[in-house]
Formats: structure tokens, sequence, C-alpha cells
């Protein structure tokens, strides 16, 4: 079956508004046709809103890093998935390695996230991701499977059909290291599978399975080959407009 690619950038804690503003002025009219790619930008909550705006009537989608699972209330801090709809976001990135790793989230906490992610008709890109203690044990299949199958707990069919998977070796990401797209593609084959087993083929044929970790314009299109790869999350080289159009274009 054939999914639409999708690439998202994750920008993770950087950029001021300016330089986001500038961004998105640079990319907004060479971005691919959505019929070709889903193109996507993960913003930190205090840009969300100028990233939308600045990008209205352009082919460019706009995801929160992270959201809260209840939509209001004495939650100090924290971000409304409610509010996130409200403004119109896309997307929504949870289970990120580096939320699971400094601040503790739990795969029940991403269960929950992608449920209010749901219930405010936005789309959920689920992150899931090994250690090298874990992938050098060969244990990686296991670990990243748990994730995946705690992470859709309970969710419709409907729903996991229409979400995008992130496998993210945690090994791999911001250290210059990159799995080989052999490695990327068992992985991803191997969350595929997780989704077949829990709901399916019809509904694995339609999720959207991503790679991260260390991904550039140099080495996309050689991940965009695999058959089990949909897309990439993207850190570093999202930053500059002329290399996220480039990975655009794979």
């Amino acid at each position: 079956m054939s999914r639409k690619p999708i690439i998202a950038g994750n920008w993770k804690m950087n950029k001021n508004v300016q330089e986001a503003m500038a961004f998105v002025e640079e990319v907004k009219d060479q971005l691919p046709s959505t019929d070709k790619v889903d193109a996507v930008i993960g913003a930190s909550p205090l840009l969300l809103n100028g990233v939308k705006f600045a990008s209205a009537d352009s082919n460019l989608k706009v995801a929160a890093q992270n959201c809260y699972f209840e939509d209001a209330g004495a939650f100090t801090g924290e971000t409304s998935p409610k509010v996130l709809a409200d403004m119109g976001m896309d997307y929504v990135i949870i289970g990120h390695s580096e939320r699971r790793e400094y601040f503790h989230e739990t795969d029940e906490d991403i269960n929950k996230k992608a449920h209010a992610i749901f219930r405010n008709n936005m789309t959920p890109i689920i992150c899931c991701g090994e250690s090298l203690e874990t992938y050098e044990a060969g244990k990686a299949v296991e670990f990243v499977g748990a994730q995946v199958s705690a992470a859709l707990k309970d969710l419709s069919a409907e729903q996991v059909a229409s979400l995008v998977i992130a496998y993210e070796p945690i090994w791999a990401i911001g250290t210059g290291k990159s799995a080989t797209s052999e490695d990327a593609e068992n992985m991803c084959k191997a969350v595929r599978d997780v989704v077949v087993a829990d709901f399916g083929q019809e509904v694995a044929d339609k999720v959207r399975v991503q790679y991260g970790g260390s991904v550039n314009p140099s080495n996309i299109a050689e991940y965009m080959a695999c058959p089990d790869v949909d897309g990439a999350l993207v850190g570093g080289a999202s930053l500059e407009p002329a290399s996220f159009l480039a990975l655009l274009n794979f």
C-alpha cells in the first residue's frame, strides 16, 4: 500500500520568535505539494502561535512538541491539548526519548496523551526507541515493541491507522551516528508488526512509521527507499531552511 511520506522537523528548544518567523518566510513558498509529502515543523510552545500564523496559506503543518493529558485544570506549566487544538495545531509529538529520560514520562503517560490528542482532533506522532545498551544486547525489537503496544493501548483501529509512529534509536539522536538503512527498515517493520498483532494487517498497512536519528539531506534518500520507512523525524538538520527543504525533496 502506498503511504504518503511525512517529514517532520523537531526544533526542540531552539530558535527565538524572530528566527522562527524568518525560517517560515523562507520555506513557505518552496514547499512540495501536499500530494507528495506532509511537511511538518515541531516548534516549542512559545513559538507555536507565530509559526502557525506565519505558515497560514502554505503547505506547512505545525506540531507541538508535547502536551499534557488533561484539557484544563491545576497543572502549572503544562500545555493543554485543547488549547493546542484551538490554536490550529495539526500534530503533537509525544514520547520523545528526551521526555522519557529527562522528565521521567512513562508508557502510561504517553498513552494518556495519545487519547487526549485524539479527543481534541489532532494527530499524535508517537516516539519510540532503544538505548545503545538495549540495542547491543539484541533486545531492541522486544523493547520497542513493548513501548509501541503500551502507547496504543485502547485506541481504536481508526485512530491507530491515522497516527504516526517515529522510531528513533536513542544512540543515534544528535550523536552523528545513524542506524544503517537496513537497521532502520528492520526496526520500522518490527514496529509495524506490533500494529499487525494488536490491530490487524489493514491498520498496519495505513499507519505511517518514521525513522529518526541523525537524518540529514545526504542520507535521507537511503532511508526513504526502505519499504517500511514512511518518513523522518529530524532534529538538527531541520533548523536551517535549505536543509529542511532538501529533506522534503528527498
